[in-house]
């Protein structure tokens, strides 16, 4: 992952925000008018939590009504922050420690969301070296001079995805991922 590159460089400046005390059933619409997976709660300026889909889906689930429910009462509390200097490696750091998906843009001052597609879509290919020397011998099991190995040296190197792991099922970014039924799926997906 580029170093240079900070989460301001790829952070989502604008968000939609909401009210504790408003109903689901209409952050619901806004979500949906919006085309968003997440809404910032704040009171005043000040953010106190998430609401995402998910939050919204266990109030229908439940059998509650969406439209006598408070978003108050079943947004996701202390949503994770970061500050927009940081690196894209602390924001993975913690989004993976903390099994976040989004984290906060804060300097003090709300200055965005950051989503873990954000860091996917950030996250260039990059550059493989070939190993040199020995390294060569155990990749391609020829022993010196290379006889039976040939190396064109002008060619272009190959492209490398970086060491993310993404969840086949949701496309998440994860640590801890395992084969369940031929796909690489997440601690989430695996339970379902």
């Amino acid at each position: 992952m580029n170093a240079d590159v900070t989460v301001r460089d790829v952070m989502s400046h604008e968000f939609v925000g909401v009210s504790e005390s408003d109903d689901v059933r209409s952050t619901a619409a806004l979500m949906l008018a919006e085309d968003v997976d997440c809404v910032v709660v704040l009171r005043g300026r000040e953010p106190v939590g998430l609401l995402t889909e998910r939050e919204v889906l266990s109030v229908i689930a439940d059998g509650d009504s969406p439209a006598e429910t408070t978003v108050g009462s079943v947004m996701r509390e202390a949503a994770e922050s970061i500050e927009p200097t940081a690196g894209l490696a602390a924001a993975l750091d913690i989004m993976a420690t903390a099994d976040e998906r989004r984290l906060l843009v804060d300097d003090g001052e709300l200055r965005g969301l950051l989503t873990e597609h954000d860091l996917l879509a950030a996250t260039a290919l990059e550059r493989y070296e070939e190993p040199e020397g020995a390294a060569r011998v155990a990749l391609n099991g020829s022993e010196p001079p290379y006889e039976t190995a040939t190396f064109d040296e002008t060619a272009e190197p190959d492209l490398a995805i970086s060491d993310q792991s993404i969840c086949q099922e949701c496309g998440a970014l994860a640590r801890d991922l395992a084969e369940v039924d031929g796909q690489m799926l997440c601690a989430d997906c695996r339970d379902v």
